[in-house]
């Protein structure tokens, strides 16, 4: 049985949020943290190699597998997980550090580091599940990139269908067919807990004390 790790009275949440590569995932992130920059980002260990344009430390934490095995027999993990030949890992260390302070923290993941988070932080986290609106569109998107060649993308589209099948593991489905209603239900989730009773009774406490004084 895994681990639980109970973060509630800390107030922090644990966001995660999957999707099928192409679904819009990051950029709905990315928009949100924009108007709520007070979250934070999980960035992720990862064996992949950097694709054009992103750094280490500020897209992924990029070492070799020989590092990560390592680095998960020390059980520095508090998830992970092999996509497409190579692993990924959230730091536990940087997760608990942030719930226990009372932050919040967005983690992109796929569905069985999802599974693994729910079963560890059952109270603190909350699963959004980013949905495209047809495998044409999916297939598209992924071809607007550039970054793939066919080979990796029929891989991609077929990986893609066995992600979208665990939909009903997550707690919120968004459809991502437009971008800005996407965002808008996107904060709303986030909004909500955040207005939940039990964190709204500590942020709010010296005003609850004076009013029932």
């Amino acid at each position: 049985m895994a681990e639980k790790i109970h973060g509630e009275d800390s107030g922090g949440t644990l966001y995660i949020i999957s999707a099928p590569s192409g679904a819009g995932k990051s950029s709905l992130v990315n928009t949100l943290l924009g108007r709520m920059p007070d979250i934070e980002v999980s960035i992720s260990h990862t064996t992949r190699r950097m694709r054009p344009g992103e750094q280490d430390g500020e897209h992924y934490h990029f070492i070799d597998a020989g590092r990560f095995k390592a680095m998960l027999a020390e059980g520095a993990f508090l998830e992970y997980a092999q996509v497409f030949d190579n692993y990924y890992g959230t730091s536990r260390d940087w997760v608990q550090e942030r719930l226990a302070q009372g932050g919040d923290v967005i983690l992109e993941i796929d569905w069985q580091g999802a599974r693994q988070i729910r079963e560890k932080l059952p109270d603190s986290c909350v699963s959004i599940f980013i949905l495209p609106p047809s495998r044409e569109a999916l297939e598209q998107r992924l071809r607007d990139r550039n970054q793939d060649d066919e080979k990796t993308i029929a891989r991609r589209m077929l990986d893609a269908v066995n992600e979208m099948s665990h939909y009903r593991e997550y707690d919120f489905i968004i459809l991502n067919e437009d971008f800005d209603r996407a965002l808008e239900q996107f904060c709303a989730i986030v909004m909500a807990r955040r207005l939940r009773r039990s964190a709204q009774a500590r942020k709010l406490a010296q005003i609850l004390k004076e009013l029932l004084s």
